[in-house]
């Protein structure tokens, strides 16, 4: 059963209906309805919502001229008619989501914001009608559209015109992939049936609040139908995160900042001139200083290397990690997100390890199931639908070789992950910051220039694996790194990598900050060259780099997908 504030006999006070705490009501008010002793979320209306989210000033309400219609002359207890006239005057509101224009932290937004208190926030034509409205409006406006969700599922006395709102809402949604338009989904307590299965899960970035429940089926549908006892906090924001639903839970304090930073990812691009003097990359494998292969192995596996999450807090602007593969898996040995490079926006993705031993262990060392490369997808598609570069960080010993990533298709997901890249029509930089191993690091360098910092190591195989293999013995790993030919130098030589990031002495773990400074100057570069490019000519230039690899020693020319 639903929960709400209940007052208490003084109405200054109010008791909390999850831990029963006597809170001060305007206390509770200045935390925004939230109990400051077990953190419960309570409902808001449409307007409260408003109020909390959007600048003040800022906001232009949408009048779209939509009403409900009884065409089934529906009567349960009560007419139907009777109660839409009730809840229009307990709510103020027409129907059950308010359209508006507004803005939160300067930046445009068009929001759609429903109120369980109108019939449940139930999905009828009306409803259905909005929220097409209201994404039409996105569209025309080149704006972000912001739904935030409130809902027990289809309106049950519209009959098959409700469920047909599910259709329409998803179709609006996909006009807005097809024209690049940011959506996001704030995810509120409950969100249901048909809501939740169609515009309130479609958008790029879901996001939820503390123990917000969404779901297509609810606990007392389930229990009733198959008698399923339900896991302790099943369909609850934090579940839903752990199984890659949604992108994050924030409580409700920190909603208008993430709301703010994911739309700076939409806004204009801000240009930052390069900064003169030459850009620390090494195209002539002579000009490096080679380490004997062995060693060369053990420093790019030093725990003491800057992480990708390092390196992103060093190199990224305003980083929103997003989570999930949104099919009931996410992965901690891949990270993602989107943020400001220089002023430009761009989606970031890299392998994750970790320094300590329990976030080694956590990070499962860097090597992905397949959620994680599903999800590395799922993100490389965002950047491709609003237009923005991929940067990519590489350090894994490999793909996660365990029997659940067999099960959960490993080879499948990698496989997924190299087409998709090869035809991303934005610019795409990876590098390589510490291990390179196989097919697991491959499935993020599918990239237009591909770099390496000089410490690191990019690999067919681990050279324990390449000794246990081929000489039936893994102590003969040093003799491996040695015919693998996995250095620095010996990947520029053969064309694997296009250019080499210097470290500072003592490598990238003795001076982090210069590392990644010297990473950012190479990043830069990279994309200048790349952005004046059409995405026809990425995607040619991308795919012609990989073809020519291993190829026969004549020339071979890709234009425009004939080989000549």
């Amino acid at each position: 059963m639903p929960v709400s504030v209940q007052a208490a006999t003084a109405p200054e006070w109010t008791v909390c209906p999850r831990c029963r705490a006597l809170v001060y009501t305007r206390r509770l008010e200045r935390n925004l309805l939230v109990c400051p002793e077990c953190q419960y979320h309570a409902r808001l209306t449409a307007l409260e919502r408003v109020r909390q989210l959007l600048d003040p000033g800022s906001v232009e309400p949408l009048s779209f001229a939509v009403g409900s219609e009884d065409h089934l002359r529906f009567v349960d207890t009560r007419p139907y008619t009777d109660r839409l006239h009730s809840a229009r005057l307990s709510t103020g509101l027409d129907e059950g989501v308010l359209c508006l224009r507004g803005r939160i932290d300067g930046h445009p937004v068009v929001a759609a914001v429903m109120d369980f208190r109108f019939l449940g926030g139930s999905l009828g034509a009306a409803v259905g009608e909005m929220i097409t409205l209201a994404a039409e409006t996105a569209l025309a406006d080149r704006t972000p559209l912001l739904l935030v969700t409130a809902s027990g599922g289809a309106r049950m006395q519209e009959g098959a015109l409700s469920l047909m709102q599910m259709a329409k809402t998803s179709q609006a949604l996909g006009r807005l992939d097809e024209e690049g338009i940011l959506t996001v989904s704030l995810v509120t307590d409950p969100t249901y049936g048909g809501v939740a299965a169609s515009f309130a899960t479609l958008c790029d970035v879901i996001i939820a609040e503390p123990r917000a429940r969404l779901g297509f089926a609810g606990p007392r549908v389930i229990r009733q139908t198959i008698r399923q006892s339900l896991p302790s906090g099943f369909q609850e924001a934090e579940s839903l995160l752990a199984n890659g639903l949604v992108d994050d839970v924030v409580p409700r304090a920190a909603l208008r900042p993430a709301l703010a930073r994911l739309l700076t990812f939409a806004a204009p691009v801000v240009p930052r001139r390069r900064a003169s003097g030459a850009v620390p990359v090494i195209h002539d494998p002579d000009r490096l200083t080679d380490e004997e292969p062995w060693a060369t192995v053990q420093r790019a596996r030093d725990t003491a290397r800057p992480t990708t999450l390092d390196y992103i807090g060093y190199l990224i602007d305003g980083f929103q990690e997003l989570r999930g593969d949104r099919c009931g898996g996410d992965c901690p040995a891949i990270v993602g997100g989107i943020g400001r490079f220089d002023g430009q926006p761009v989606v970031v993705i890299g392998h994750q390890k970790g320094h300590q031993p329990a976030d080694l262990i956590a990070r499962n060392f860097g090597m992905a199931t397949p959620a994680g490369y599903r999800k590395a997808v799922r993100l490389m598609r965002l950047a491709a639908k609003v237009g923005v570069p991929v940067l990519t960080l590489i350090d894994t010993p490999g793909a996660y070789p365990g029997v659940e990533a067999e099960a959960g298709g490993q080879a499948v997901a990698i496989a997924e992950a190299l087409r998709l890249m090869a035809a991303l029509p934005v610019p795409i930089v990876a590098a390589v910051t510490g291990e390179g191993g196989s097919g697991g690091a491959l499935a993020l360098a599918v990239a237009n220039q591909v770099l390496m910092l000089s410490g690191a190591v990019y690999s067919v195989i681990s050279p324990e694996g390449c000794a246990a293999i081929l000489w039936d013995d893994p102590a003969a790993a040093p003799r491996a790194a040695s015919a693998l030919g996995l250095r620095a130098s010996d990947l520029l030589r053969a064309g694997i990598v296009d250019g080499v990031v210097p470290e500072p002495e003592g490598g990238a773990q003795a001076d982090p900050l210069a590392a990644a400074a010297a990473l950012r100057a190479a990043f830069a570069a990279a994309l200048e060259d790349l952005q004046p490019l059409r995405p026809d000519q990425l995607i040619a230039r991308r795919r012609s780099r990989f073809r020519r690899l291993g190829a026969p020693t004549q020339e071979t020319v890709i234009v425009e997908g004939a080989n000549r």
